[in-house]
């Protein structure tokens, strides 16, 4: 019974991952088309459900003002959201943001944190900003 239980478990996460990618296919497509509107309608759903690339992407529409109003502060929280789910792009974003104090007070030691959780993933940028940093502090 126990591995009949597991395997309905297996299903059900199977279906709900195959529903979240179609809704992320629909913002994607949305996005591409410039309606940003709905792009961030269907990411501001998949985010508050925990998806963290649904809450990266609302970062990103929020810090750029794409779908609502530009707002950092928003921004920040679903950057933090997704990268502390271990969404690398997340990690650089926030570590962007807290470099330049959009939306928080500049904090280096938390732009240097999240860019080194994003490096440690392989992206190419946080690995590149940090080293620019070590350079220019060292």
């Amino acid at each position: 019974m126990t591995n009949m239980k597991h395997l309905l478990l297996l299903c059900i996460l199977l279906i709900t991952f195959s529903s979240f990618a179609n809704e992320l296919s629909d913002a994607a497509t949305a996005y591409q088309r410039g309606d940003y509107t709905t792009a961030f309608t269907i990411c501001e759903k998949l985010a508050e459900e925990g998806l963290a690339e649904a809450q990266y992407n609302l970062g990103l529409m929020c810090k750029k003002g794409e779908g609502t109003s530009q707002d950092y502060k928003e921004a920040i929280k679903w950057f933090t959201k997704a990268a502390e789910q271990g969404h690398a792009s997340a990690q650089y974003n926030l570590g962007l943001m807290y470099k330049k104090g959009d939306g928080a007070p500049q904090d280096y030691k938390e732009a240097i944190k999240w860019w080194t959780k994003a490096a440690k993933q392989g992206h190419a940028s946080a690995q590149y900003n940090l080293g620019l940093w070590m350079r220019k502090h060292n």
